[in-house]
């Protein structure tokens, strides 16, 4: 580690902001969605750290901007609402780098972009806060299951509504949600804590 920056040796195939980014189990980081030149984009694309080059792989089925990219336990990657065509979604896509392909995964129980989203120790996604189609902060909480394909509301919520928040899941499994904005409130207090129900 030298602490200073390189250019890689390649570009982004597609110009993009907002979008999402993950380190897949292959090395390699997917990059899906984003804002383009004329709104949320489907393209998705891969960057190979061993030849600094980027390559198209499948497009999302759904264009999206402000959504939520996650690695699964599998290796797969779930991708959750965001915004399409100036609306909240609620459509959620799983990538499977064994084939380059996204698959439509259901949907979330309340459309949301701007959310957080976290793999918890038993494998299931934990989605939290965000801005509704109504354009206002959520505090509402719901889990994916990979092995199903199901989404569920789930009974708590958050404290305080918030969207464009950060979520970090602790060693003993518990989520550290910090800051974000609020619509009614101002931005609420800068952190709570999530307890995972046990499976």
């Amino acid at each position: 580690m030298t602490g200073t920056w390189t250019a890689t040796n390649d570009t982004l195939v597609t110009s993009r902001f907002l979008h999402t980014a993950t380190l897949l189990s292959n090395g390699k980081v997917l990059i899906a969605g984003g804002n383009g030149t004329s709104g949320a984009i489907a393209p998705a694309e891969l960057y190979d750290p061993s030849t600094g080059t980027w390559t198209n792989t499948g497009s999302l089925n759904v264009p999206r901007l402000e959504q939520t990219q996650t690695l699964l336990a599998d290796g797969r990657v779930l991708v959750a609402g965001g915004e399409s065509h100036g609306q909240r979604i609620a459509s959620a896509e799983i990538y499977d780098p064994a084939t380059g392909l996204w698959t439509r995964s259901g949907h979330l129980k309340t459309a949301r972009a701007s959310h957080s989203a976290s793999l918890l120790p038993d494998g299931s996604v934990l989605v939290a806060g965000g801005i509704s189609a109504s354009i206002t902060a959520l505090a509402s909480l719901e889990d994916y299951n990979p092995v199903t394909g199901r989404w569920r509301l789930l009974d708590g919520s958050l404290h305080f509504a918030r969207y464009s928040q950060t979520t970090v899941t602790l060693l003993d499994g518990n989520l550290l949600i910090a800051g974000g904005g609020a619509y009614a409130a101002g931005n609420p207090p800068a952190a709570e804590l999530i307890v995972p129900r046990q499976p």
